[in-house]
């Protein structure tokens, strides 16, 4: 479950909060525009976070990872959004 304090430690000014509450929290980067979905269903542990992630508004998420908290969560994220800011390499194909 998140704490009020962590929902409130959200950084809007690197995110726009689409949604949040005790278990879900739905923001944007507005660096990316990248759409992220953190779902805490405090299961197996509480505080356990599930990272979703869809690149544009009309995709479908795709689940990115876990986190041990909403401020981990964040921060994996603001760690995507700069390798997607610095130049994703394309994959080599062989």
């Amino acid at each position: 479950m998140f704490s009020t304090e962590e929902l409130e430690s959200l950084d809007r000014s690197y995110f726009s909060v689409i949604c949040a509450d005790a278990y879900d929290v739905t923001i944007m980067s507005k660096n990316t525009g990248h759409v992220w979905y953190i779902h805490n269903p405090e299961y197996p542990e509480p505080g356990d976070c599930i990272i979703f992630h869809k690149h544009r508004a009309s995709h479908l998420y795709h689940r990115h990872g876990r986190a041990g908290s909403l401020r981990q969560a964040v921060r994996s994220i603001q760690g995507h959004d700069a390798f997607q800011m610095n130049g994703r390499k394309p994959m080599e194909r062989k």
